[in-house]
Formats: C-alpha cells, structure tokens, sequence
C-alpha cells in the first residue's frame, strides 16, 4: 500500500510559532524531502527528532521519481521548505503535481505563510490580491512581467532577497510611479521584524542611504481609480508608451503597458507610438 506525501508548513522565522501538528507529522514520517537539508536540520534538533533526508530541490527538476517511488513503496514523506508553506513559488510544486496525476494521497500540514502575513499588516487593501512571488531575474523578462502589472488594481505581493532589493524599488518605481503605496515588511516574526508602509519613492530614497538587511515581502497597492486613464486620448496614451520605451521597455510591451485601462487597443497605441517616435 503507498504511502502518503504530508506538505508540511514551517515556521517563517520564529521557531515558537511550530504548530504541535507540524512536529508530530514531522516525528511520524519516514523521510523528509526538504528545500535544504541544512536548514531542516536545524529544525529537527530543535524538536529533538532525528530523520533521513533528502533535497528535494534537486529531485523536483527530475520530477521527484526518487521520492515519489519510495512513497509508493509505502513510505510516508513529509514534504517542508526553509520557512512557511511549501509548494508555493517552490519547485515543490512539481512533486505535488506528480503525486496527485500517480495517485498518491497528498496531505496539507498547513502553518504560516510568509505572503498571507504580510499581507495581513500591511495596511493595504486585503479584499482582492495577487500573489507575483520572485521577479525573473532577467531584465527583459522583469520588464515584460511588470508591464502586465501596469493595470492591476488588486494588491501585489513580491517576495524579494535584500541584496536584489534596491534594484526591484527602482524597477517598481520606474513602472508604477513614485507615489504608488507600498509596505515592505522586513524579517516577519523574527527578532528585528519590521513593517513600513511608505511611497515606491520614499522607499528609494531609504535605502539609497541605508543598507537592506533581511529577507522582505513587498506589498504593494493596486492602480487606484485615478490611474484608471480611461480618459486619455489616443495621444497620450502613445505619449505613455514612449516614456516606457525611455525606461528600457521594448515597443510592443510599452505599447500594452499603455493601452490598459484605456479604450484603446494594444495595436492602436502601438501604431500612434510609432508616428511619436518618427517625430523626435
């Protein structure tokens, strides 16, 4: 008989947050699969358990077979990340998906989670949400995801590692305008946890003079009404695209920046940037 795949949530940063389910399902399992078996070690002795591991950050890019076939073996595999819930923004994802499609009972071990924290102290709008995770790394594909973004009106959350912060804020700033609301919450249940709710500019300007430390969540406010543009005209809507084009984004993706939120089309931008750019 197979056994059973436990997605186990750890605790985002402080340890006294372990929920007792989380360390019993940890003590019953057979194995654990761990995002990093260094970190979970830490985990398991301060729980006073010890357990065979594996990464399974290496076996989810061959799909798990490894761990899947031990679970059907009849094994029970608790599956865990560094912190929070995994499977989420997680190469985890892959096992999860392969369990279910080879029949084996996947079981949530649900704890904190690192984004729905945030989100909950942010002091922006927690009606409606997105969930955006780590942003490519590559420029061009960084550009194009936040040109998707131009028009969202639900709050976005980002994950981002300090040493990459600065760029992500002038990134955020050059897209969304200096005045967009953001919190950036720093280091969530940990001995220096901080909340900061502030401006896309401000933040700038924080951290041009102060050196980001810890590992943050970004939460950011949606477009509001104002930013809505529906009543640009064709012009300066095109007049929009360019300034885009300015800040590094190629033509096309300026172009569907521009046009939402507005009654024009994509290509309809596109053509009248085309005849602003003709003209400088």
């Amino acid at each position: 008989m197979a056994g059973t795949l436990y997605i186990v949530a750890t605790p985002i940063g402080n340890l006294e947050d372990m929920p007792p389910r989380v360390a019993a399902t940890f003590g019953a399992a057979d194995f654990i699969a761990a995002e990093d078996t260094r970190v979970t070690m830490k985990l398991l002795n301060f729980l006073g358990l010890k357990k065979p591991m594996v990464s399974y950050y290496e076996h989810a890019l061959q799909k798990g077979e490894g761990i899947l076939r031990r679970i059907e073996a009849g094994e029970n595999c608790a599956l865990c990340s560094d912190a929070g819930m995994p499977c989420v923004s997680d190469p985890g994802e892959v096992i999860v998906r392969d369990a279910l499609a080879r029949g084996i009972k996947v079981v949530p071990v649900p704890a904190a989670s690192a984004c729905v924290t945030a989100l909950a102290v942010s002091g922006q709008d927690t009606s409606r949400w997105v969930f955006e995770g780590f942003l490519p790394v590559n420029k061009k594909q960084k550009r194009e995801r936040l040109a998707e973004l131009m028009g969202e009106k639900r709050t976005v959350i980002f994950y981002e590692a300090p040493h990459k912060l600065r760029t992500t804020l002038d990134d955020l700033t050059a897209a969304f305008g200096e005045e967009r609301s953001i919190t950036l919450c720093r280091e969530l249940t940990k001995l220096h946890e901080e909340i900061w709710k502030t401006t896309l500019g401000e933040a700038v300007a924080h951290y041009k003079e102060n050196e980001p430390r810890g590992e943050y969540v970004l939460v950011m406010a949606g477009a509001p009404a104002a930013e809505e543009a529906e009543t640009l005209t064709l012009e300066q809507a095109a007049q929009r695209a360019l300034e885009l084009t300015q800040e590094g984004f190629g033509p096309t993706a300026a172009a569907k920046a521009a046009a939402q939120g507005t009654p024009y089309s994509k290509s309809e931008v596109y053509k009248q940037l085309l005849v602003l750019q003709q003209g400088e």
